[in-house]
């Protein structure tokens, strides 16, 4: 195609700002176009986009704005996109797809906020709520890299321990005492909590955490959904156990990239890491797909594949 033609583009709206769960309705594919050049003097380029990764985050940004705290916008979900923010990938012996969150800021999440806030030790108990998604699953894989007890909360149970090697794991969802639950998963006490839930689990694992133990905040995805967030009681533990407990941004830890990713890569190859995710095709599966996060469909890291080459 010549540079300046114009061909049609296709964009995910958001139609309404959302309140509890997200609707397929609240968001719609809208078709435009878009020319196939920069302006002059622009530091951005023009990509295709060939995947489109679906995450729960995404979710804070449907509140209305007045509701919204700080945060940084990416790729949006169209086909063609104008953007500054990018990297060139120089390692094609995985599929690019990995590239939407295992090798990109999802992985390099799980790697900083594990090794950097967590600072791991051989033989510590670890408890990894959410498991299953991308960053859950790589965290309960190099805590275990690193000759730690791990346990795990999600549905996928039996994938938990079988595909990503967790030592144990249960259905956060069948269990009606969550305290007692980790008592008896981790009858000795959680030295690092890798935190993706929030609320009533946050609250159980305060009870359960031993003596210095660290917290990492990651995600807190039983609040997206609420008009109302909900309380914390136990916070008084943080004192008497001396517990870190510390949120962080993935992009204050840019410059551990090249490094996440040689060693990702490394035991990616050598059949020490695992990786799964659910591919659906179609940027009009869009909508359905990051819906389908917040009610248990997804298996592994969910992935809009938009074109093929």
């Amino acid at each position: 195609m010549a540079s300046g033609e114009e061909v049609s583009n296709q964009q995910i709206i958001l139609k309404n700002y959302v309140t509890g769960f997200p609707k397929e309705t609240d968001m719609e594919v809208v078709s435009s176009s878009i020319k196939l050049k920069v302006p002059e003097g622009s530091n951005s380029i023009l990509v295709k986009n060939l995947y489109l990764s679906c995450d729960p985050s995404l979710r804070v940004r449907m509140r209305k704005p007045e509701n919204l705290g700080y945060f940084v916008g990416f790729t949006p979900g169209s086909c063609h996109t104008r953007t500054e923010t990018f990297r060139k990938i120089t390692c094609t012996d995985v599929p690019l797809s990995y590239y939407t969150g295992f090798l990109g800021m999802n992985g390099l999440t799980a790697y900083a906020a594990f090794f950097e806030v967590c600072s791991p030790k051989k033989g510590e108990y670890v408890y990894v709520s959410a498991a299953f998604g991308t960053v859950g699953q790589l965290v309960g894989q190099f805590a275990k890299l690193m000759g730690c007890y791990v346990a795990g909360s999600k549905e996928k149970v039996d994938l938990l321990k079988t595909k990503f090697g967790f030592d144990d794991a249960f259905n956060y969802k069948e269990e009606e005492d969550l305290a007692s639950t980790l008592k008896r998963y981790f009858p000795e006490g959680i030295d690092i909590y890798f935190e993706n839930v929030g609320g009533v689990m946050l609250d159980a694992v305060l009870l359960n955490m031993r003596l210095h133990g660290r917290i990492a905040v990651c995600g807190m995805i039983s609040q997206y959904n609420r008009a109302k967030l909900e309380g914390v009681n136990n916070l008084f533990y943080l004192l008497t156990k001396r517990i870190l407990m510390r949120g962080f941004f993935v992009l204050d830890y840019g410059h551990l990239y090249p490094q996440f990713l040689e060693t990702t890569i490394k035991h990616l190859t050598e059949g020490k890491i695992v990786y799964v995710e659910d591919v659906v095709e179609g940027l009009e599966k869009a909508p359905s797909a990051l819906v389908g996060i917040f009610q248990g469909h997804s298996v592994g890291r969910k992935v809009v594949l938009l074109a093929r080459d």
